[in-house]
């Protein structure tokens, strides 16, 4: 998402880390509106914790039987060992905005795009003119669920508005690629061009000594005009690839050096406003990028902007004796219409694990979730879905799933306003997925078909 006021730090009081034990899930509050769905059954929704209630929820990843929620405010850490119940195990108020979330063992990577007076997390929030002001990359002790413990910080310009966990090719540390946007000469740490990313090294063993270790230039040629920096990067580590949503271009990357990621395909759309994020077919053989037309908080699924734009963009990758080639397929949009006052775009999803087929689940703001069957890349088509209804009938609000993702046998959408959403799916093509196991999960670092049970 576009933050709307993404520079001047605008979760202004000060905060300290809590962790309460709380649990239990009843029925969807009255304020929930009507649920509608096909293909898709909504089994539980936990709203979320008070101290956090006034924030936006963000990104997901997990863990074991955990899903770990982030939020402009800070995150949250959920039970999810019975789907159907979720249980709040700790909630952690940090404020910074986006909050984009990757977890590795035992430490979560927690991104930090509004600048903050010192990198704690009770420090007030300070103009991006400020020298001493801190926006990057904090990192937090899990291993305790019940008490997750601030280690330490990286500052990165510009900020994270999202980061990307790949492992280290040693086996010892990890390494996290920082995207960021957004610049101008009146800031501090965040002045034009800014054509990079961050690359940080976290070694396992002493996490308080993460650093960023390079800096590497995707546009040497300036990009497009509306490149001013990357928002999103998917790795999937084990094809040595990656895919990066800068704005004005789809990067396609070669990883096979961790620390030293390489452009190898560069593509653009004139439908596309802003590209976002990217997802990978099992085999590699397909990328889907999305285009946040409106920033997240427009309302752009309508006749009116129609469906190539707003939409996913299907490339088939090309994997020949040259430098891999991306080759336009498609769009897909919603297939439905929603209302003025609904924000609703192409926005965060992952893979279905069913072998040797390529479905998708992702989020569509207050377009609610898709279930799309991507097997024909020239075709793709919804074959489920869940939307619960505008957040208010009478005027456009910022609200609806921001991510959607399949772990473990069940779909968990991350509620901007309502909270944590489960879903279970009951399209008979999707039951194999429910033999797969994980023990963790970033979708932003996409792993291979995962084992059955």
């Amino acid at each position: 998402m576009v933050a709307l006021d993404s520079r001047s730090g605008r979760w202004g009081a000060a905060a300290a880390v809590l962790c309460v034990a709380a649990g239990g899930v009843g029925a969807p509050p009255a304020w929930a509106g009507e649920f509608t769905g096909a293909g898709v059954e909504h089994v539980a929704n936990m709203p979320k914790p008070e101290a956090l209630a006034d924030s936006f929820n963000s990104d997901l990843a997990f863990s074991g039987d955990y899903a770990i929620g982030g939020n402009y405010g800070g995150f949250v850490i959920y039970d999810i060992s019975e789907p159907e119940r979720p249980e709040i195990v700790s909630e952690v108020v940090c404020p910074g905005g986006q909050g984009d979330v990757s977890v590795s063992g035992d430490l979560l990577y927690f991104s930090v795009d509004y600048p903050r007076a010192t990198d704690e997390c009770g420090a007030p929030s300070v103009s991006p003119t400020d020298a001493d002001g801190f926006e990057g990359l904090r990192i937090f002790d899990i291993s305790d669920k019940t008490a997750p413990e601030y280690v330490s910080a990286v500052r990165t310009d510009c900020g994270s508005h999202t980061n990307t966990l790949v492992p280290g090719a040693d086996g010892e540390s990890d390494v996290v690629y920082v995207s960021s946007y957004s610049p101008s000469e009146r800031f501090a740490h965040c002045r034009p061009p800014h054509d990079k990313i961050a690359v940080i090294e976290v070694p396992h063993d002493a996490p308080e000594e993460a650093a960023v270790v390079d800096e590497p230039v995707f546009f040497p040629d300036g990009g497009e005009e509306s490149t001013t920096g990357c928002h999103d990067i998917t790795a999937y580590p084990e094809r040595g690839l990656a895919a990066a949503a800068c704005l004005g271009d789809g990067l396609l990357l070669d990883i096979t050096d961790p620390l030293g990621p390489v452009v190898v395909e560069r593509v653009r759309d004139a439908n596309f406003a802003f590209w976002h994020s990217a997802t990978f077919t099992n085999d590699a053989s397909t990328v889907l990028f999305t285009d946040e037309l409106g920033g997240g908080s427009a309302a752009t699924c309508t006749e009116e902007i129609g469906p190539e734009r707003g939409a996913d963009a299907v490339y088939a990758l090309d994997h020949g004796e040259d430098l891999p080639k991306l080759d336009f397929r498609s769009y897909y949009k919603l297939p439905r219409h929603q209302t003025e006052t609904e924000n609703c775009v192409a926005h965060n999803g992952s893979l279905i694990p069913v072998p040797g087929r390529d479905y998708f689940v992702q989020s569509w703001y207050q377009g609610g979730v898709s279930v799309i069957d991507l097997g024909d890349p020239d075709a793709p088509r919804e074959i489920g879905h869940f939307d619960r209804g505008p957040w208010d009938p009478a005027q456009l609000a910022t609200a609806g799933s921001w991510s959607a993702y399949y772990y473990n046998g069940h779909v968990y959408s991350s509620d901007i306003r309502h909270g944590l959403d489960v879903l279970r799916l009951t399209d008979p093509r999707l039951e194999a997925a429910e033999q797969s196991v994980m023990t963790e999960f970033n979708p932003q670092s996409q792993p291979a078909q995962a084992p059955t049970r």
